[in-house]
């Protein structure tokens, strides 16, 4: 890559103008031991990777697989990969071993980067190198490596998502959309001077695009192998960390550690990204609570989508608390009702610069319209002045009795009683009905727990009559899928288990 022209590649979002003696990470082993890594040094050795994958004869568009848990040597083979011009296949390392192999075979990945604590999760046939390990030709070369200079449909990354159901669907991201979405949040959200906290999986969207607008911002970020509530309230504090970003259950487990809280200073938080499932009230209410300092943000995005979806209003109008937003100006959004309307309540689709290429080997879906818009699946309402609030997921929904029952609603409602934390509605069979809906609920922390029979009382005051929850238990913290959303499917089993010891 000249020094002049900007390069298309994914993999060259560091500024080499700026300073490379800067800190891009401080990067955190298992046993909370830190190292810091220069921006220079990690541009030297992505260029280093990538000139060693090119020379064992790897070609363009081929897929290598990331198998491991956050670390700058993760980061480091992510960059190299992109821009040798071969595709990037992140692995969730929590999915089941048949959908690891899944996933593996799916996406055609000719090698598997991976970590000591995963090597044994790969198949015996795939070919696996520990990350850290540079690939065989990885010396210094005389000559500056030229990255591959991708078109507009030059595959960068290839993300499997998990629904509820199904087998893992792999998400075709090109260089040119991941490159627009860098520089358009850079411009929205200026992070130069920010100290950035990053817990999140690298294998999932929320963290990935993070990393990459770090390194392009030239922030200084603090990566954490994995989430874990006490080390990250200890990293915050010990690093004075501004920036976090989180998906809402990291927060809930983090008000639970009322020790590690009493001894922290969070004050210099100033923006928190809450992102990648809904934000009840309480919890919004209580991070408020918990980092004063901090703005927080109730963000949207997806996969398919990319992050950029919504953003200020134009006119400067204060976002509601449960809303996401305003439509970004290079975003077109609509909201289709039950009979094909746009209106002001339905599925939102999109339709952006941002977007997938398709989904791989995945004919049988068919993600977008016929004019190219995305359809999310998630059903969105627009209030008067344009701003958008998430009502629920469509596929959430499910039919007790003829009448349709969304989850989303009845937890909110739970979720208004002082002593409820959080919780979650999934349906059980039910000989009548044909399933009914009950609930698990984390208790909030210092506050007197009510019995089950007291909360369905409270539900019965807000829901009608076939919403309110059959059974009501309470557990200490609501289990998250690979996805790091709530494990709804865990949560029926456990719903159904529980019913059954208590007939026999």
């Amino acid at each position: 890559m000249s020094a002049t022209a900007p390069s298309a590649n994914l993999g060259d979002v560091i500024d080499r103008t700026a300073d490379p003696q800067d800190i891009a990470f401080i990067g955190l082993d298992g046993s909370q031991q830190a190292t810091e890594y220069r921006f220079g040094d990690i541009d030297e050795r992505a260029d280093a990777f990538a000139r060693a994958l090119l020379a064992e004869g790897f070609r363009q568009g081929e897929r290598i697989a990331l198998f491991g848990a956050n670390s700058v040597d993760y980061v480091i083979a992510l960059l190299g990969i992109m821009r040798a011009g071969l595709t990037a296949v992140p692995v969730n390392f929590k999915l089941p071993a048949a959908q690891v192999d899944y996933v593996l075979r799916d996406s055609e990945a000719r090698l598997v980067f991976c970590d000591g604590e995963r090597r044994s999760q790969v198949p015996a046939d795939l070919p696996s190198r520990l990350l850290g390990t540079p690939p065989a030709d990885a010396g210094r070369a005389e000559a500056p490596f030229v990255s591959f200079q991708p078109g507009p449909d030059d595959v960068a990354l290839l993300l499997y998502t998990s629904g509820s159901s199904g087998r893992p669907k792999g998400v075709l991201l090109s260089h040119a959309s991941h490159r627009w979405v860098v520089d358009i949040r850079r411009i929205a959200t200026p992070l130069a001077d920010e100290r950035v906290l990053i817990a999140a999986p690298l294998y999932h969207m929320n963290a990935l695009a993070l990393v990459l607008l770090t390194l392009a911002s030239h922030a200084s970020a603090v990566l954490l192998p994995q989430f874990n509530a006490t080390a990250y309230i200890g990293a915050i504090d010990r690093y004075r960390c501004t920036w976090l970003t989180a998906v809402p259950p990291m927060i809930a487990m983090m008000l639970r550690e009322r020790d590690a809280l009493a001894k922290a200073d969070l004050g210099s938080v100033r923006v928190v990204r809450m992102g990648s499932a809904p934000v009840s009230p309480s919890l919004l209410e209580q991070t408020r609570r918990l980092l004063p300092n901090a703005r927080v943000i109730n963000a949207y995005g997806t996969t398919e989508g990319s992050p950029v979806v919504f953003g200020p209003h134009p006119k400067g109008l204060p976002t509601p608390p449960q809303s996401v937003g305003y439509p970004h100006p290079a975003v077109a959004l609509r909201l289709i009702d039950e009979q094909g309307r746009d209106g002001a309540e339905g599925v939102l689709e999109l339709k952006s610069p941002g977007l997938m290429l398709g989904y791989h080997r995945r004919d049988d879906l068919a993600p977008f319209t016929a004019d190219g818009y995305y359809v999310t699946g998630d059903v969105f309402r627009r209030d008067a002045d344009g701003f958008y609030s998430f009502v629920r997921r469509r596929d959430d929904m499910f039919v007790s009795g003829g009448e349709n029952i969304y989850p989303g609603e009845v937890e909110h409602a739970l979720e208004r009683h002082p002593a409820v934390q959080q919780a979650c509605v999934v349906p059980v069979p039910d000989d009548i009905k044909g399933t009914k809906p009950v609930a698990f609920v984390v208790p909030r922390q210092g506050v007197a727990v009510p019995d089950e029979a007291t909360l369905k009382g409270f539900s019965l005051r807000h829901l009608a009559a076939y919403q309110h929850p059959r059974r009501i238990w309470f557990i200490e913290a609501l289990p998250l899928a690979a996805t790091q959303k709530i494990d709804r499917r865990a949560l029926a089993a456990e719903a159904l288990r529980r019913l059954e010891d208590r007939s026999s």
